[in-house]
């Protein structure tokens, strides 16, 4: 049986195909549905009708291809806004499917389901208002915690002024607390991730087979902030494979290297296989 999920995050709208076990494939528009929300709690109405437009046309697409369930679920952008209807109305009206908001907590665990399936160790996620860190040692869950920091967030309040996105993450990092888990095989998940791991291997095309395990320091990732911010966003553009998030990388890097200097994690693998993977397992138990 095929089914398709789709992952509605504060930057962008997320496509996967999933059968027998697997994914079969997936897909990306960005839409920015959390422009803005640091300065006010609301979404915008033009965010709302791309993002909403972007589902249905994923939904169609999928449907299309055979998929005989579709779930679609919304993060942080959704669940932190005041008028979270003014969007899943929509994505109703155009295509009739129920958007299923999930809290901090259970993206933590989607996330961490979808990287490690029933493996101890641990994720970081930063996504576009929100960063999950999630941690299973022994089976059980050690840690976890969802703190409405992300990229989206951090280009509205300190632009890609390095010194302003540090100061900003310093603040809000607090919320996590201090923990030690260097002795954990701690993996990234989420566009940042995926984008870092691309320039580190110098492709410009998406290649999960490539990106998938790839190693990045923190040393790498705090050097990759600081290359990413002082470029323009068109040399960004020009040469990496960010290009719709070309504006906001280079603050990702940061609050990525900022958690993971937090936990004392000196190290981190990306996995392509993330919370899309995570919520269907979810779903098919």
């Amino acid at each position: 049986m095929k089914i398709a999920a789709i992952d509605i995050g504060s930057n962008s709208v997320r496509l996967m195909m999933w059968a027998d076990g697997k994914t079969l494939y997936k897909r990306m528009k960005t839409t920015r549905l959390g422009e803005g929300l640091n300065l006010a709690p609301r979404l915008s109405k033009d965010a709302c009708v791309r993002t909403a437009e972007a589902v249905a046309e994923f939904v169609r697409a999928a449907e299309e291809d055979g998929a005989e369930k579709v779930y679609a679920f919304a993060t942080a952008a959704v669940r932190s806004a005041e008028n979270p209807e003014l969007f899943t109305d929509k994505v109703k009206d155009l295509c009739g499917i129920e958007v299923d908001i999930i809290s901090g907590e259970r993206e933590a665990q989607i996330g961490l389901t979808g990287a490690l399936k029933n493996s101890d160790g641990g994720i970081i996620d930063v996504g576009g208002a929100s960063t999950e860190v999630t941690v299973r040692a022994g089976g059980d869950i050690k840690y976890t915690k969802s703190v409405n920091i992300g990229t989206v967030r951090i280009l509205d309040a300190a632009g890609r002024d390095l010194n302003k996105i540090n100061e900003f993450i310093s603040e809000r990092i607090k919320d996590y607390g201090k923990q030690d888990f260097s002795g954990y095989d701690m993996y990234a998940v989420g566009g940042t991730a995926s984008r870092l791991a691309a320039i580190k291997h110098g492709i410009r095309e998406y290649n999960a087979e490539v990106l998938h395990g790839t190693v990045l320091t923190v040393k790498e990732v705090e050097n990759f902030s600081k290359l990413l911010t002082r470029m323009s966003v068109d040399e960004i553009r020009q040469t990496t494979i960010c290009t719709k998030s070309a504006d906001l990388i280079g603050g990702g890097a940061a609050l990525l290297a900022a958690v993971m200097k937090n936990f004392n994690v000196k190290k981190i693998t990306v996995s392509e296989s993330d919370n899309l993977e995570g919520y269907v397992l979810s779903k098919t138990k």
